[in-house]
């Protein structure tokens, strides 16, 4: 429901100018797969060498430490708002209305304040390194594919990778 309100809530900020929440086709797929894929592995990167340092994963506690068939139910809707709800939202947030508003600052304005913002918004002090390079590599996609979909499925993708390791780990 959360998230259906501040989807909304953005949707009503950006009126009647749709365009700037960014939902359209990117200038290229098969560009904007690749970007998405030199975003995972960079994220990855980081993550392997913050983690040792920070234990990221277990700031959050999003997940069970294990698995119970009695809350299978309680689980995969927990699971849909974590890989489609939130992704969706944050996208359309961060960069689709927020990197349309920053954009006339410039670019990298644009880049870097809604990756901060983004990573801050989480509140986990542990993982904001993570979620700002991750924010970054998101916005950056924003910026060369002039679209939010890309972004989107990359963010679903990444929290899906990390639902399915932390439950099977």
């Amino acid at each position: 429901m959360l998230f259906a309100i501040l989807a909304s809530i953005v949707v009503l900020l950006a009126g009647d100018d749709r365009a700037l929440l960014a939902l359209r086709a990117p200038h290229s797929w098969g560009r904007a797969l690749l970007q998405m894929l030199g975003v995972l592995v960079l994220v990855y990167v980081v993550t392997g060498i913050a983690s040792p340092l920070l234990h990221p994963g277990r700031e959050q506690g999003l997940t069970p430490d294990h698995w119970e068939p009695a809350h299978a139910a309680a689980f995969f809707a927990n699971a849909f708002a974590v890989c489609v709800l939130a992704p969706f939202t944050e996208e359309l947030t961060f960069r689709g209305l927020g990197f349309s508003l920053l954009r006339p600052f410039g670019p990298w304005i644009a880049v870097v304040g809604t990756a901060i913002v983004f990573g801050l918004a989480h509140g986990l002090v542990e993982a904001l390194p993570i979620l700002v390079v991750f924010g970054l590599g998101l916005a950056y996609i924003r910026l060369r594919q002039d679209s939010i979909l890309p972004g989107m499925l990359l963010h679903a993708t990444f929290n899906a990778i990390a639902l399915a390791v932390a439950v099977t780990t």
